[in-house]
């Protein structure tokens, strides 16, 4: 194991020892917590390799120019979602009657030692997809703190491939999430070999990577939760910092995660007067991988700012 590994094992099990696993957001009033309604829309098989390419995107100059993607389509959600999900040339495996969009609430909070993210969300009808047959619904934060420009102008659509598992070239292959930063090369059908493990890890001490949280769900059960980072793949915490709560109400999901804001390792500090890039998704009807819903790029500040979300302190009981 390198020193850097070492280093990084021994910071997460002194966490584990210091903030244990109870899980501190009931701590929160939320009633007193304002929200922001987001629309999570159903985005096929439209690949990051996609939003480049003029002659499949029309967009495709205005974002290389400098253009975000919400600049464009905010408050397209709803329809783009209904459009997709039911456009044979986007998806080559649809999944018949799936609604297009789901609409979510989120709040945001911390009590000076930690970051609460409150996701309020109601999946509505959906089919059975039997792919995840064990949480019929997941739902998933994704963070940077600035050190993935891609993600800032696109959120979710950074780490999403034409060669991933169940994309247009990688229908059968197992690759997971990943920036195009990692790769040595990019093609239209998404990236090749990742670079060298020294280039990797000096991303990784630039902070060159994303965060991400998921909660997997089952009613009348506590959610299954797991946190880790994106860079040239998917990686999954062994001991993960995040721990939720979950509720379900009228088929209304409600999922609190909580996290120390400063926890060191790989794991992004949350600190006043810096904004972060949030994605939100949710996996609906027992489906996996590239089936689910998606956010357009969303912020976060720390206590105040000009951000989606807001992080402002509550100390309640």
């Amino acid at each position: 194991m390198s020193s850097v590994n070492q280093r990084r094992t021994l910071q997460i099990f002194v966490i584990v020892v210091l903030f244990g696993l109870t899980n501190p957001a009931s701590a929160v009033d939320w009633s007193s917590v304002p929200g922001k309604d987001i629309v999570l829309f159903y985005p096929a098989q439209l690949s990051w390799e996609m939003v480049l390419t003029q002659d499949e995107h029309s967009g495709a100059k205005k974002f290389r120019e400098g253009k975000d993607c919400r600049q464009c389509h905010e408050g397209e959600e709803r329809a783009s979602g209904m459009l997709l999900v039911a456009d044979a040339f986007s998806d080559s495996a649809p999944i018949e009657n799936k609604p297009g969009f789901i609409e979510a609430t989120v709040k945001a909070a911390h009590d000076g030692e930690n970051l609460q993210i409150n996701v309020a969300f109601t999946p509505g009808e959906q089919p059975d997809a039997e792919m995840d047959k064990q949480f019929p619904a997941k739902v998933a934060v994704m963070f940077d703190d600035g050190g993935v420009s891609d993600a800032r102008r696109a959120g979710c659509w950074a780490t999403c491939h034409d060669n991933l598992a169940r994309m247009p070239s990688g229908e059968t292959a197992e690759t997971t999430k990943y920036l195009a930063r990692s790769r040595s090369q990019m093609t239209r059908r998404g990236g090749t070999e990742p670079k060298s493990a020294e280039v990797l890890e000096s991303l990784r001490e630039s902070g060159s990577y994303l965060e991400y949280w998921q909660a997997r769900l089952r009613p009348d059960s506590a959610p299954d939760v797991i946190d880790g980072f994106i860079l040239e793949e998917r990686t999954q915490s062994a001991a993960p910092m995040v721990v939720a709560e979950a509720s379900q109400e009228n088929g209304k999901w409600s999922v609190i995660f909580s996290r120390p804001m400063q926890p060191g390792g790989l794991y992004k500090d949350f600190s006043p007067g810096k904004t972060y890039t949030v994605g939100v998704s949710v996996h609906a009807g027992h489906t996996a991988q590239r089936f689910h819903y998606v956010s357009l790029e969303k912020t976060l500040v720390i206590d105040e700012g000009s951000a989606d979300f807001i992080a402002a302190r509550d100390d309640d009981p």
